[in-house]
């Protein structure tokens, strides 16, 4: 009735009905109640379980990454703990090579100088039996010149000429 009037341009006052108000004031009222108990009620305990969900997810996420942050600094200092290790095996590696080192220079030294030792023996021994040698020709000549010298009386020219003969003599025999 109140919209036919406005449209149909009628200069009717319009009154208050308390009544209508009254009504929909109830029936409002009636509704908030019926939403709290039936919708408010249950979406707030949705909420509310959202809401523990959300923070539980975070407190979660947070241990989550508090725990990766000290696996993270547990394997530096692994890795860190490896790197001095690592390093300590090198130096040790490294002077065990020295020591090697100074010991197989140390065993060279002394077998060169066992083989120079026995090499100057060995020349001594071939020296003493070469000078041996070089005696007991000297004296078959000796004696065997003697002899040829005993058998003829000879001039000095003569004498030269068989001591010549003899030394070459001795030169093809060897």
């Amino acid at each position: 009735m109140l919209t036919s009037s406005l449209v149909l341009g009628a200069a009717e006052t319009v009154h208050f009905n308390g009544g209508d108000v009254l009504f929909q004031l109830i029936m409002f009222l009636i509704l908030l109640a019926l939403l709290k108990k039936f919708a408010w009620k249950p979406l707030m305990g949705i909420m509310t379980k959202r809401e523990e969900h959300i923070a539980n997810e975070i407190n979660t996420a947070e241990a989550s990454r508090l725990e990766a942050k000290k696996l993270l600094e547990e394997q530096r200092a692994v890795l860190n703990q490896a790197r001095q290790e690592a390093h300590s095996l090198i130096e040790a590696a490294k002077k065990q090579g020295d020591v090697q080192r100074e010991e197989i220079i140390i065993v060279a030294r002394t077998e060169a100088d066992r083989i120079k030792d026995t090499a100057k023996r060995e020349i001594e021994q071939e020296k003493e039996k070469a000078v041996a040698t070089i005696r007991e020709q000297v004296a078959s000549l000796s004696v065997l010149i003697a002899s040829k010298v005993i058998e003829k009386e000879l001039t000095a020219q003569d004498q030269d000429k068989l001591i010549s003969e003899y030394i070459q003599e001795a030169g093809e025999e060897r």
